[in-house]
């Protein structure tokens, strides 16, 4: 049955509304037919008085008093406008406050024992130990609070682990998918998994990096040069959004009362925007402007380019502008954020057995080392490894980022422009005396007969007056848009530089073959260093697709066979985005209704065999079991068969799709043709 919502007393009060104080109607009574019940009372009631009468008054008086008429008449009409009143309003009100009592208790005892981890018997204890009239158990409760928080992460990251097992032994490989689960890949901005340099067959490199943008955190981070007037400014609008959501609220209450339809998600979005004029407006000098109606332009004069440290020169503990910045330092507003950030990753490493042995913590810059050994020379560490970078970019930084990427990219071009130079000349001058060593010395050579020949006749340009676009290096570049020019993906230039480099290398085989002379060395030399760079390069995070937040960067090192490491820190950082990150809900999808026929039921992966499996698999042993104990003369087929007939060619309608499950029992092997369909007999 469903809940009913009663409206609360006494708030609400009607003669008429069901639920109200002093109606004459209730829910409670959902069929019951009042007026029946009614009528029962008073005639019960009336029959009581004209009995009562009958026994005391002699039988003269009752004859002049007409007792079968008049009076019993007018008792009746004294019950039906005064008891009935009276009395009903009395039931009706409190079997209505019965209800929203047993209710609220109900509401209360669920609340109890659906909370997670926290039984109702815990909350009993709690009670009968003390209360507040008796002495403080705060410090009970946090100790109680602080043992089911450690109980519910270890039942956390037990259910993460064996989840994350499941699903990797379920895909028989280790891939993205089974180190960061899919509520979070939304935030993954690379992921890549490689083999190891010294060891590539038995160890793999992974590299991970996670941006949480600045609406996505939970507690939002600043940095710490951040001036007075910006957090004070960021205070102030998000007052200014939650005052506006609160009459966005009230609007949709007024909506639903008057009985029209709700808001949808287009036309909220629209109603706030038309409640920020009522609330702030861009007229910065004038002191009675909306903006400064939470805090007067007078104050944010005094704090304007006040940041987080005062010169001891001109620090004064009575000026107005030292009390608002300690105001604010009391709320530690400026460092809360980064530090509820770093206290995160730290305990849930400590607690997911993921020890480190050297941890940097650079406060002010907002950037956090983390490595699990204190040496940074591969050659030296163990197989098993990590390192984490946890950094707070704002867009400043991002732009600034985003200028030295475009300067190293440009730097690879002409190192390896410059190298292809010189191994072109090289192999020029190793061509002396050669008359046809490639392509291209062919081609001169048939070049006046392919003018005379062929061009002359036809009247087609020769190929050497013919642009040429193609470098055949890489294919010919499209122009750009906007979207490319402002959001740099270097695919060309990386995927040019790769094919430069592999080229490069291919000529210097076939240059030189087995022979090993200083010019091949030297270049080989140079090829190999511009390789091992631009590979670290590439590794590398693009800065042009990261947005202002917190970026994430982890670096594993881990045994194929083993991943200890990398299943440990799957645990880690899904549980770190977890107590970090609001995430985001696309409401497209809240209220989308996907078609039946588009749903797959096959997604689900599970090891508890299927209806139709466990069917075939009867039906072939039954077959088999058939075959067994047949007579020798004449050899029985198993169950489901036989020698199908042979189909007519063109008998199926187009667009029919033969969906009916397989036959059991049938031979494995090549299937005997059949003359009449052309096609393949099934036995």
């Amino acid at each position: 049955m469903g809940a009913i919502d009663l409206p609360k007393s006494p708030n609400v009060y009607h003669p008429e509304k069901p639920s109200a104080v002093g109606s004459r109607n209730s829910l409670a009574q959902e069929n019951r037919d009042q007026q029946k019940e009614v009528d029962q009372l008073l005639h019960e009631e009336t029959n009581k008085v004209i009995h009562h009468i009958n026994s005391r008054l002699p039988k003269e008086v009752l004859e002049r008093l007409d007792v079968m008429g008049g009076l019993k008449e007018k008792v009746y009409n004294y019950f039906n406008q005064n008891y009935q009143n009276m009395f009903n309003r009395y039931i009706v009100t409190t079997e209505d406050e019965m209800v929203k009592k047993v209710r609220n208790f109900i509401d209360k005892e669920e609340m109890k024992s659906l909370a997670r981890y926290t039984p109702k018997e815990i909350a009993a204890l709690l009670d009968e130990v003390g209360g507040a009239d008796k002495f403080n158990t705060g410090e009970i409760e946090k100790s109680m609070v602080n043992m089911f928080g450690h109980l519910q992460g270890h039942i956390q990251r037990g259910v993460n682990e064996l989840e994350n097992l499941t699903n990797s032994l379920l895909r028989q490989k280790t891939d993205v998918g089974a180190f960061i689960r899919g509520e979070n890949a939304y935030s993954v901005v690379k992921c890549a998994f490689k083999d190891n340099t010294y060891k590539p067959k038995t160890v793999a490199d992974v590299k991970l990096s996670v941006n949480i943008l600045d609406s996505e955190l939970i507690s939002p981070i600043f940095h710490y040069q951040v001036t007075v007037e910006y957090l004070i400014k960021d205070l102030i609008a998000k007052h200014i959004i939650d005052t506006i959501d609160k009459d966005i609220e009230a609007f949709k209450d007024q909506l639903v009362d008057e009985g029209k339809e709700e808001l949808n998600d287009s036309e909220i979005i629209f109603e706030r925007m038309k409640k920020v004029r009522d609330h702030t407006d861009d007229d910065s000098e004038n002191a009675k402007s909306k903006r400064y109606s939470i805090v007067a332009k007078e104050l944010m004069d005094r704090i304007n380019n006040l940041r987080a440290e005062i010169d001891p020169t001109t620090f004064d503990q009575l000026n107005i502008r030292e009390n608002l910045k300690k105001i604010i330092d009391i709320e530690n507003i400026r460092n809360r954020g980064y530090n509820t950030a770093v206290n995160s990753i730290t305990s849930i490493l400590d607690t997911s057995k993921m020890g480190y042995q050297y941890i940097e913590n650079l406060k002010n810059a907002r950037l956090l080392y983390i490595r699990e050994y204190e040496d940074t020379d591969t050659a030296h560490l163990p197989d098993e490894r990590y390192q984490i970078r946890l950094q707070y970019y704002d867009n400043a930084q991002l732009i600034e980022e985003r200028k030295a990427y475009d300067v190293q990219i440009t730097s690879f071009e002409t190192e390896v422009q410059h190298l292809w130079d010189v191994l072109q000349m090289m192999y020029d001058d190793s061509k002396f005396l050669k008359r046809i060593t490639d392509f291209n010395d062919l081609a001169k050579v048939m070049k006046s007969k392919i003018r005379k020949r062929v061009k002359e006749k036809t009247g087609d340009p020769l190929y050497e007056d013919i642009a040429k676009v193609w470098d055949e290096i890489a294919f010919v570049k499209p122009a750009e848009t906007d979207v490319e020019s402002l959001n740099c993906t270097y695919i060309y230039e990386k995927d040019k530089v790769k094919n430069r480099l592999i080229l490069m290398r291919d000529k210097l085989k076939s240059m030189y073959s087995y022979q090993y002379p200083i010019q091949r060395r030297v270049v080989e030399d140079r090829l190999e260093f511009l390789e091992k760079e631009f590979q670290r390069f590439d590794y590398m995070i693009n800065p042009y697709h990261i947005q202002p937040g917190l970026l994430l960067d982890v670096d594993i090192c881990s045994i194929k066979r083993k991943k200890a490491t990398l299943d440990g820190m799957a645990n880690v950082l899904n549980e770190f985005l977890h107590g970090v990150s609001k995430g985001f809900q696309d409401a497209a999808f809240a209220s989308f209704s996907r078609r039946r026929s588009t749903v797959r039921e096959d997604i689900a992966q599970s090891f508890a065999p299927t209806p139709l499996e466990e069917g075939a698999d009867t039906g072939a042993s039954a077959g088999y079991l058939a075959m067994l104990n047949a007579e020798p003369s004449a050899p029985a087929l198993p169950e489901g068969t036989g020698v199908s007939a042979p189909r007519k060619r063109g008998g199926r309608p187009k667009g029919v799709v033969d969906a009916a499950p397989k036959k059991t029992g049938q031979k494995r092997g090549p299937k005997p043709r059949s003359k009449d369909e052309g096609g393949i007999r099934e036995l």
